[in-house]
């Protein structure tokens, strides 16, 4: 009986010891305990604020990279556009440059609210309006920002100076390549072409571009006209890209002519296509009176480049022909010299008639005309000089940069005129 308690009380305390080292163990496995964890960078923060929730990314400042050129006068055009038509501040568009082996890199940021809620969906709807053809999201230490809005104040110093000289002055040298980098900047950013409108138009090429620019120049010269105008019609017919228009437009006439397309006939009289062609959209019936105003000029054509010669004889296979930009000049400068140097008028007859001009053509003729005028003077002012290369070759200093915002590319003080 002895025995039998003993091994009961052993058995007893080696419960209650096992008990008391199982509640130890649980204790210990089950405990609060702090632990020491950092969130990584990469992680948002979410915050309330008032009734709006916000998802920002941790970082001084997010930017959005939104186009990239190898051309700093195309660079700047988009940029410059972009600031008119995306509906942010123009402070919050920059332009930066990076220099690398293979020439320098110019690319467009857009400074966002640092609110991916917000930031992702005007992205979104910007992208999917054709303004920008992509974006990469760029978190940027304050340091960067300021850098990046350094060079974009080199840029705005170096392409808007107080005076240049005036775009009548400019050589036929110092227009060409900034004259063809516009054009392929307005065959770009055609409404066609940025909303994929079928048919899409095929934009300008580099060359194709240079090679429209030299015309254009050579028959401005040619007919004594104002490069400003000639380049709003351009712009106004067809953003200087080769697409027949118009392709229903017909017009009835007492008997058909040699070359027309005859649509119907009726009461003695026939109906004939009247399409517009090439870069100036000029229509079959006003080719035939440019070419009898060609006829009859008593200009010296050999002064033109051969390729910019009409032939004597008509012809109507003309769309991807040079030619037609001489038609439009000699019809541009027949309506300045019949309205009495009334541009206004001469420029609305051009898509209507001396007896109805139309005004509304004109007036966004004059639009795209003062903003051509006022582009190629101040990027024909820099003579090809590059910026990049030029001040931003090395990180830029802010005493470089108010040095650059401060000072114009000299020029002879005698050519020297206020722009208008």
């Amino acid at each position: 009986m002895r025995a039998f308690s003993f091994y009961l009380r052993i058995f007893l305390l080696a419960g209650v010891a096992g008990a008391l080292c199982l509640s130890a163990w649980v204790a210990y496995r089950t405990r609060p305990q702090t632990i020491d964890v950092t969130l990584p960078p990469c992680l948002p923060i979410i915050k309330l604020e008032g009734n709006r929730l916000a998802v920002q990314v941790r970082t001084d400042a997010l930017l959005a990279q939104v186009a990239g050129f190898n051309s700093e006068i195309e660079a700047y055009l988009h940029f410059e556009y972009l600031k008119t038509h995306i509906g942010l501040a123009g402070s919050r568009v920059l332009l930066t440059v990076k220099n690398n082996e293979t020439g320098p890199r110019y690319l467009i940021f857009l400074v966002l609210n640092n609110d991916l809620l917000s930031d992702v969906p005007y992205l979104a709807s910007v992208r999917a309006e054709g303004y920008i053809p992509d974006y990469k999201l760029c978190p940027v230490s304050f340091q960067d920002l300021a850098r990046k809005r350094l060079q974009t104040a080199v840029f705005l110093g170096c392409y808007n100076p107080l005076r240049v000289p005036r775009l009548a002055s400019m050589h036929h040298s110092r227009l060409l390549v900034p004259l063809a980098r516009f054009l392929v900047f307005k065959s770009r950013t055609d409404r066609r072409v940025r909303e994929r409108i079928p048919p899409v138009p095929t934009t300008l090429s580099f060359g194709q571009a240079r090679q429209l620019a030299d015309d254009i120049l050579d028959v401005a010269r040619f007919y004594k006209l104002p490069l400003d105008v000639f380049l709003g019609i351009g712009a106004m017919e067809n953003n200087y890209m080769n697409v027949r228009g118009d392709l229903d437009h017909a017009v009835w006439k007492r008997r058909p002519q040699r070359g027309d397309i005859v649509l119907k006939r009726a009461r003695g009289r026939v109906l004939v296509s009247d399409y517009a062609m090439g870069v100036w959209q000029i229509t079959r019936e006003t080719l035939r009176r440019a070419h009898t105003l060609y006829l009859d000029d008593k200009r010296d054509y050999s002064l033109l480049p051969p390729h910019l010669r009409p032939a004597k004889q008509l012809s109507f296979d003309l769309d991807n022909s040079e030619v037609l930009t001489t038609y439009a000049g000699l019809l541009l400068r027949h309506l300045l010299d019949k309205s009495d140097g009334d541009i206004a008028k001469a420029v609305g007859a051009y898509n209507g008639s001396l007896r109805k001009p139309n005004y509304q053509y004109a007036a966004g003729v004059e639009a795209v005309a003062l903003y051509a005028r006022g582009f190629l003077e101040r990027a024909a002012n820099l003579d090809g000089m590059n910026v990049a290369k030029s001040w931003l070759a090395h990180p830029p200093s802010p005493k470089r940069g108010e040095e650059v915002a401060a000072s114009a590319p000299a020029i002879p003080p005698e050519s020297l005129t206020r722009s208008p």
